[in-house]
């Protein structure tokens, strides 16, 4: 290369420029990773944040400092196309129920940290502490405050609060992701109430009977919406566990990025545990082609690895968007009576 050709000293290139402006934190906490697309990411963001600050102005409105709201159609249509973050505690507080719980058991969630702890649960818990978002900076013990400690207290508070659940793994993302969004381990613990209790019951417990059956229910949806992934499935003696397992045990925490994650949220406290195979089948659905060109086990485990990663994704607005479209109609009667059969079915199985 002559010199002439060597870029000059001191000059950046777009990539590292972008770098610069955005930074290495997202504003979660979380380090981006090595492979991260800042330029992307900052186009993206241009887009999404002419979005956002419209849909602030009309949350504020809707609010104007009510700290109460009302179910009805007009929320749930504000639900789904985002709640500025500012309102997530707020609104997830009251959609969920978790705000009336707290409000009707004044200090449970003190006094349950104030009895006496079970020893082997206490240490489970710890055991998992250090490995809850290495990449957050606000899980790092030298982070103040650190929310290491908030994360202990909302998990043994809730091991305590529910002995058929007590802890397991997966419980400590869900929590953290919690505590992230409200600051407030007591308002963290009533949503961990609302999801584990009532939006998602039995995905927890140790037969996690729940989670089992809703895996079989995504299937039972894939053979009738998406017959062409179905069968590549079943050619390839794919079991459904193999490949969503963390799609549902996780809530999509480090499955899909964090903004796409919080809108998922944002409408799961709202309308229950349908969101979870909408989402799911807008991204086998959308990946179907990549599905289908597998030809064997391996093949199928590494094209559902791609499906959750790229631009698609990134866009947390058309994705949701798209969750109320490609799937088409599912309805709660659909979904009551598939569970039914798919929960008889892995009884069977495990009798």
């Amino acid at each position: 290369m002559g010199e002439k050709d060597k870029p000059a000293a001191g000059l950046r290139s777009p990539e590292g420029k972008a770098r610069d402006r955005v930074g290495s934190t997202d504003p979660y906490g979380f380090q981006r990773p090595n492979d991260f697309d800042y330029e992307l990411y900052e186009e993206l963001m241009s887009e999404y944040l002419v979005v956002l600050t419209r849909r602030s102005i009309k949350w504020s409105k809707l609010l104007k400092g009510k700290s109460k709201v009302p179910r009805n159609v007009k929320l749930k249509r504000y639900v789904r196309k985002g709640i500025p973050n500012e309102h997530r505690a707020l609104i997830w507080m009251a959609t969920s129920g978790a705000q009336d719980q707290l409000e009707k058991n004044p200090g449970r969630y003190q006094s349950l940290l104030r009895a006496q702890h079970d020893p082997k649960l206490a240490e489970t818990i710890n055991t998992d502490l250090n490995r809850t978002f290495p990449d957050n900076v606000q899980f790092h013990k030298t982070s103040n405050p650190c929310l290491q400690k908030a994360l202990y207290n909302v998990l043994l508070a809730y091991g305590h609060h529910d002995p058929a659940v007590g802890y397991c793994q997966g419980m400590n993302f869900i929590a953290g992701y919690l505590l992230i969004i409200t600051k407030d381990e007591e308002k963290s613990f009533w949503l961990m109430d609302a999801l584990l209790g009532r939006i998602l019951p039995d995905y927890y417990t140790p037969a996690m009977l729940g989670l089992k059956t809703d895996q079989e229910v995504l299937g039972e949806l894939v053979r009738v919406k998406i017959p062409g992934v179905w069968r590549t499935m079943t050619d390839n003696s794919v079991m459904w566990t193999l490949v969503v397992s963390r799609w549902f045990i996780c809530l999509f925490i480090d499955v899909l990025p964090v903004e796409t994650v919080l809108r998922i949220w944002d409408c799961l406290f709202y309308e229950g545990s349908k969101i979870l195979f909408r989402v799911a089948l807008t991204l086998i659905h959308h990946n179907q082609a990549l599905i289908e060109k597998a030809r064997s086990l391996p093949d199928v485990c590494e094209n559902f690895k791609h499906i959750t990663q790229g631009p698609s994704v990134e866009d947390c607005h058309a994705f949701m968007k798209k969750i109320f479209i490609e799937p088409g109609s599912l309805s709660l009667a659909t979904l009551t009576k598939l569970r039914g059969t798919c929960r008889s079915r892995c009884l069977a199985e495990e009798s």
